[in-house]
């Protein structure tokens, strides 16, 4: 499979070096609003094609998926950019802005008969399964509550700073503690409470996420770009609990009895960089004819992006390149 990657910041490094240890996927070509800057990119990394454009890119016919690395700002008009040039799509979190916009991708994307995938690696990681799996075993009993934060020291990046480019916590830190929170309890929840603090710029940098559920179970969520956490994921039932060492990319999950003594630790798989359990998922689905990776259907990408435009509804702020 032959992939192109659109915008060429930190994350499109990563995925070349994914590539770069699979077997059966290859980086064909990069695009960037400057070929300068695609070309250096391209000979750095050994990639053949190098674009100045993003049109150039989607146009190009021997491109199978393109992957998009852009800002969030700017993924709703790249993604229609792809499918419109009958691209399969591999679009990095959060998939757009709001629910609108990512229900009207997701439209154009079926009617051109093209696969369209969030990039949320969580998803489709070993450990998302690791926990299922002992949660299901009865280890920790009746799952009751979760707590979890994702916070990183990112002050320093432009992106994540300035509202205009969809900038702000939630998007880039926060979808990940919301996403645990669903993949460990489910999606009917019934209701949601957030609170915000705000730069001087206006973006969100810290938030507090309370999500109930029907039943009575609880997630209590954190997510900040200002200071770096111990991104802990748990879980606790009425036997025992797990954490999670990183929701972000789990390294180990401990269980742990009543009386809050060790009994196991379950380490996850060796990787590449984790990206490639997306790509390979991807693979599989266009060889398949599915629209759609089962890790992350399409109906959760719009259910995450209704929740992130609840919470934001909450605290009265819309993104200033919002449709």
């Amino acid at each position: 499979m032959k992939i192109g990657i659109m915008g060429l910041g930190k994350i499109a490094v990563k995925m070349v070096q994914t590539a770069q240890g699979m077997e059966e996927v290859c980086i064909h070509a990069v695009g960037s609003r400057s070929l300068e800057r695609a070309g250096r990119f391209a000979g750095e990394y050994g990639i053949g094609r190098a674009y100045g454009s993003y049109e150039e890119l989607a146009a190009d016919s021997e491109v199978d998926l393109i992957y998009v690395a852009t800002p969030h700002s700017r993924h709703y008009e790249d993604m229609k950019l792809c499918i419109g040039h009958r691209k399969h799509v591999l679009c990095e979190k959060a998939f757009t802005l709001n629910a609108p916009q990512a229900r009207e991708v997701l439209s154009m994307a079926r009617q051109a008969g093209v696969l369209c995938a969030e990039g949320i690696w969580t998803r489709y990681l070993p450990s998302r399964k690791m926990i299922s799996d002992i949660i299901s075993s009865g280890a920790i009993g009746t799952p009751i509550s979760i707590t979890a934060n994702l916070g990183y020291e990112l002050t320093g990046v432009e992106r994540l700073m300035n509202p205009a480019l969809g900038g702000g916590a939630l998007l880039d830190v926060g979808v990940y503690a919301i996403n645990f929170a669903l993949m460990v309890f489910g999606e009917d929840y019934e209701s949601i409470t957030s609170g915000a603090v705000f730069n001087d710029q206006g973006a969100d940098v810290s938030e507090g996420i309370t999500i109930t559920w029907r039943d009575g179970r609880l997630a209590v969520l954190h997510a900040t770009v200002l200071a770096n956490t111990d991104r802990q994921g748990t879980v606790f039932g009425d036997k025992g609990f797990l954490v999670i060492d990183n929701i972000n990319n789990c390294a180990r999950i401990d269980l742990y009895n009543m009386n809050r003594e060790l009994v196991e630790s379950f380490k996850t798989p060796d990787q590449i960089t984790g990206f490639e359990y997306e790509v390979e998922a991807c693979r599989k689905a266009i060889r398949q004819g599915s629209p759609e990776c089962p890790q992350m259907p399409q109906a959760s990408t719009v259910r995450v992006m209704e929740i992130m435009d609840t919470i934001r509804g909450q605290w009265g702020f819309r993104y200033l390149c919002e449709m």
